[in-house]
């Protein structure tokens, strides 16, 4: 029972940060990832969050490295 209880938080863990990381990904990350992404509707954006939320440690990663970049 530990098990899935600490499974079941972990997951609820990694969803809530997630969720943050969508919201600043959403609002500012995606343009610097994708800058022909920078002029795209709400929709998209919409659309976007969220595959951000899942893939957060992903896109976390090009969002930094694209920051190194510049």
């Amino acid at each position: 029972m530990k098990a899935a209880e600490l499974f079941v938080n972990l997951i609820g863990v990694y969803g809530g940060i997630g969720t943050l990381f969508a919201v600043a990904f959403v609002t500012a990350g995606v343009s610097r990832i994708d800058p022909t992404a920078k002029n795209s509707t709400i929709g998209f954006r919409l659309i976007v969050f969220p595959g951000a939320t899942l893939l957060w440690p992903l896109l976390l990663r090009r969002w930094i490295g694209k920051g190194r970049q510049r």
